[in-house]
């Protein structure tokens, strides 16, 4: 069975964004490189990240996000940036006419948006968990295998919490991932069950 990956690119003090929702310069190693991660080339990265994103990228089959992610990208346009599905969490339902061709499922409760996920990602993809309130949220239920973060060089000082506003320790294991890209940490824990 894949597994349920919380994942974002974040500051080295934790924040995903600023208070404004600006990402500042987390996204830049995303065009500091000479390897395309997507067919059109929009994205390049260094070898070592790429070698490691794309993989990655492949093995997700369904993605989790918030509902304000959503929004902020318009569920960039009904075509997931990952995987083949996307379930938002969300008591709002999907704006009225919007993509109607598009897999997107809009979800109330945390832990059958998860559910919904895996059973759309299939056996042997994974599921990704965009980090924030949402991720927060799936992380606190305890839903969460594993956590990876790209961290990126700069500190923000404040905005928006890579684990949203949890609240209670959740221990990880030794990051089983640590790859040194251009201007980016890559790195992965496995969450430790109790």
């Amino acid at each position: 069975m894949g597994s349920v990956v919380m994942h974002n690119v974040v500051s080295v003090d934790g924040f995903i964004a600023d208070e404004n929702d600006q990402v500042g310069p987390l996204f830049d190693w995303y065009a500091n490189g000479e390897a395309p991660l997507v067919e059109d080339g929009s994205i390049k990265v260094s070898q070592v990240s790429a070698a490691y994103v794309k993989p990655v990228w492949a093995k997700i089959g369904a993605m989790v996000i918030g509902r304000h992610l959503f929004d902020m990208t318009n569920g960039w346009e009904g075509r997931p940036p990952a995987g083949d599905h996307v379930v938002v969490l969300s008591h709002r339902p999907k704006p009225d006419g919007w993509h109607p061709e598009a897999s997107y499922h809009f979800v109330a409760d945390v832990a059958k948006a998860v559910e919904l996920a895996r059973e759309l990602a299939g056996p042997d993809r994974n599921v990704a968990v965009a980090a924030g309130e949402a991720g927060g949220q799936v992380l606190a239920l305890g839903l969460v295998d594993e956590v990876a973060m790209d961290v990126v060089p700069v500190v923000f000082g404040s905005g928006k919490r890579y684990f949203g506003s949890v609240n209670a320790q959740h221990l990880l294991e030794d990051p089983h991932v640590v790859i040194q890209g251009d201007r980016v940490l890559h790195l992965a824990y496995r969450v430790r069950r109790p």
